[in-house]
């Protein structure tokens, strides 16, 4: 071979060299070896696509304020007007609502005094008294019962009776003299005033009168009560 021939040979191997090794940096651009696995990587990121059915992304937007404040609601908040009811309501009449006092009633006849017992309403509200009061004589500075209670005159009119404020209803009563009784049967006891149950209660207050003897006998009864009447 000439020197002519070896020049040409020389120029062509360089060529191939040249080319093979532009080859291996354009196949290194587009692939990444893993592990002895060669992965494709793509040319621009695939677009993100959300699948079908998912909730979209919730809002990051703060709700609207409310047209009604759940503190004062539009409705039902209103507070009835003051005064204007017109329906009073009343209940029974306590012993402690209660303050009772003796005054003189139809006189009597011989051998007996007819007084009216008088319940005053002392409380701040209506209350109604119906029927029969439980009385009994009380003495011995103690408030011990003495001798029977009276009997209740189940004859007498019984109508409701409405107690406003500072308003009394009357028992009337019937008191029979210790003296027409024998003293030893009778056993007298002079009295502090009554022990009175107002009807339907089971609590009692005490009406102070002075001036009664009763029977500590209970065979002897000196007391009958009629049932509540509207006071004057």
């Amino acid at each position: 071979m000439n020197i002519t021939s070896r020049k040409r040979l020389s120029t062509v191997l360089a060529l191939s060299a040249s080319a093979l090794a532009l080859g291996a940096a354009l196949t290194g651009c587009s692939a990444r070896t893993t592990n002895g696995t060669t992965v494709p990587v793509p040319t621009s990121p695939a677009s993100a696509t959300s699948p079908a059915g998912e909730a979209a992304a919730p809002s990051t937007t703060a709700p609207s304020t409310p047209t009604t404040d759940a503190a004062h609601p539009s409705t039902g908040s209103a507070s009835p007007s003051q005064g204007s009811a017109t329906h009073v309501s009343s209940t029974t009449c306590s012993a402690g609502s209660l303050v009772g006092s003796l005054a003189a009633g139809d006189g009597g006849a011989a051998g007996s005094v007819e007084p009216d017992l008088v319940l005053t309403n002392r409380g701040s509200s209506t209350c109604t008294l119906q029927g029969w009061p439980g009385v009994s004589f009380v003495g011995h500075g103690d408030g011990r019962q003495i001798g029977a209670a009276a009997v209740q005159n189940r004859t007498a009119s019984h109508p409701t009776v409405t107690l406003r404020p500072g308003a009394r209803a009357i028992v009337p009563l019937r008191i029979v003299q210790a003296a027409n009784f024998p003293s030893s049967s009778c056993s007298p006891v002079a009295a502090d005033g009554f022990r009175v149950y107002p009807p339907g209660s089971k609590t009692a207050l005490f009406v102070k009168a002075t001036g009664f003897t009763a029977c500590a006998d209970a065979k002897s009864p000196l007391l009958t009560a009629s049932a509540v009447l509207p006071g004057s």
